[in-house]
């Protein structure tokens, strides 16, 4: 039986010719296939179980003949609610909504269902649809993009910002990716933990040069979103560039740095600040003695040629964090990539009710970019100012994490950095133990291990993050012990991950001959 088109609203030729002339591209009709939405509709009532096989990849916009568009609408209802989808219920479904005579009646839908005996394809013919749909919304934006670049009026940055939201809100929508059989991914999860156990760290990650922090992470994992937040003066930049200092000179792993806050040149001083050993006031100032010359051309080496690469790009949006990170995996072999700081990105070219809307879809992005990548992703986050009003000991908590809870929600692991002396000015806490230089790495979140915290060694004039050596040694002396190991030159205490240090000698006597300074230089990661 040959079926009717609607002879409603959208039915008449005059109601018709609008309509089609809606989806006419220079000459040219739109993809589309009206006899397959007439197919796949009529499948859909005439099997119970059929919109559970097509209902994540169709949705009513992806049928081009509008009364289709509503019919659909009709069956998914029916389909949230959990009833019973036929040519009955949709009948009375269209009727409740008000829209069967808009689709041609009961007669329409009673033809529908006569036009196919079983729905053993609809898989296949649904797929075809939503591939015509992706093809019209392709059209119909390049046409628009098409007359904003004609219109010399727009800024031509502003026109490539909303291409790339678009491209990127169509691309997100529309893919689906396939469930997976235990057994591939079991074959890989041996894989991996047989090259994790003939690693000599034994990480199945990538190794920060924290002992402590990577013996409860096993190192940052691929595909995680790694969050580490901070009051402001804790040193969370400090930290992701000690760690990144680590990974990529003394580890050679390729690390990526987008630095929304600081420029290029203040990262690199703070880097050789670390490095080289000298205070930061003095490389901005340039008033270095004729020793502190030396130890700077010398030591500056160590960076150069070292796979580190730096972005400073204010401002920047989630959609151009994509297309460079893509391009620095594809060209660099990018490991990891540091983001400094996440509430300073925004999502142009996207609109939202309110800020918060906008930090979470920039953190639900990052995580996807993440397991797109298959590279842990840091991004660093400003806690809220609820830290400063507490009575206690001012530690951070997950409900101060900055304008989403998305962020939480979305990482994998969050991370704090909490220094007490600086709450503390005495420097001695209520035990009475003395706290400078003390810092301590909180893991709040931890989606696949433990959390806890993890004590650093914090050397605020080199701006420098180290690894927490026990000894008996008071951590409020350590210029004292630096002057008499060192005749008053550079220390390593504590900091077995810098490729400049020099082992201390275990018959140290400000350690009575032992060895419990230098345990952690036996073997060196270099």
């Amino acid at each position: 039986m040959a079926v009717t088109n609607p002879t409603s609203k959208y039915g008449d030729r005059k109601g018709r010719d609008k309509q089609q002339s809606e989806y006419i591209t220079q000459g040219r009709m739109q993809p589309r296939d009206i006899d397959l939405e007439q197919a796949v509709l009529g499948a859909l009532m005439l099997e119970k179980d059929a919109y559970a096989v097509v209902c994540d990849m169709l949705k009513p916009e992806t049928f081009y003949e509008p009364a289709h568009n509503l019919i659909f609408e009709a069956i998914r209802a029916l389909g949230t609610a959990q009833q019973p989808i036929d040519m009955l219920t949709v009948t009375e479904q269209l009727r409740q909504d008000g829209n069967l005579d808009k689709i041609g009646g009961p007669i329409y839908i009673s033809e529908l269902t006569s036009r196919v005996t079983s729905s053993a394809n609809i898989e296949f013919h649904a797929r075809i649809l939503a591939q015509k749909y992706v093809a019209r919304e392709l059209i119909s934006f390049a046409a628009n993009i098409e007359t904003q670049a004609f219109d010399e009026s727009n800024d031509i940055d502003d026109i490539l910002q909303v291409a790339e939201a678009r491209i990127f809100e169509i691309s997100q929508r529309n893919v689906k990716k396939q469930v997976t059989q235990i057994d591939p991914v079991i074959a890989q999860a041996i894989e991996q933990i047989q090259i994790a156990a003939n690693r000599e760290t034994g990480l199945s990650g990538l190794a920060s040069g924290y002992h402590d922090l990577d013996k409860v992470t096993s190192g940052w994992q691929n595909s995680d979103l790694i969050i580490i937040a901070a009051r402001p003066a804790m040193g969370k930049t400090a930290f992701v560039l000690s760690m990144a200092k680590n990974m990529a000179v003394n580890y050679n792993t390729p690390i990526a740095i987008f630095s929304l806050e600081m420029s290029n040149l203040q990262l690199v001083n703070r880097l050789i600040s670390n490095v080289c050993e000298i205070e930061g006031e003095k490389i901005k100032s340039g008033r270095l003695d004729e020793r502190e010359w030396d130890q700077l051309m010398s030591r500056v080496k160590n960076l150069q040629s070292a796979p580190l690469f730096i972005d400073d790009t204010p401002a920047l949006s989630i959609l151009d964090l994509r297309t460079k990170a893509r391009r620095l995996v594809s060209e660099h072999g990018i490991k990891m990539i540091i983001i400094d700081y996440l509430q300073l990105m925004n999502a142009a070219g996207m609109k939202f009710g309110s800020r918060e809307q906008e930090v979470s879809m920039i953190s639900r992005s990052l995580k996807h970019l993440a397991k797109e990548l298959n590279i842990p992703i840091i991004a660093l986050s400003q806690l809220n100012r609820s830290v400063e009003s507490r009575s206690d000991d001012k530690r951070p908590q997950l409900s101060d994490l900055r304008e989403s809870g998305a962020i939480e929600q979305d990482a994998d692991i969050v991370c704090f950095i909490h220094r007490p002396e600086y709450y503390l000015k005495s420097g001695v806490n209520a035990e009475g133990h003395d706290i400078r230089g003390l810092a301590q790495f909180i893991i709040a979140k931890h989606r696949s291990g433990s959390v806890g915290d993890i004590d650093m060694r914090f050397r605020n004039k080199f701006a420098r993050f180290e690894n927490w050596v026990p000894n008996d040694i008071d951590s409020g002396h350590i210029e004292t012990i630096e002057s008499r190991l060192n005749g008053g030159n550079i220390s390593r205490l504590g900091d077995d991950s810098d490729p400049l240090a020099g082992p201390i000698p275990s018959s140290n006597p400000l350690n009575g001959g032992s060895a419990n300074i230098t345990n952690d230089y036996e073997n060196p990661p270099f």
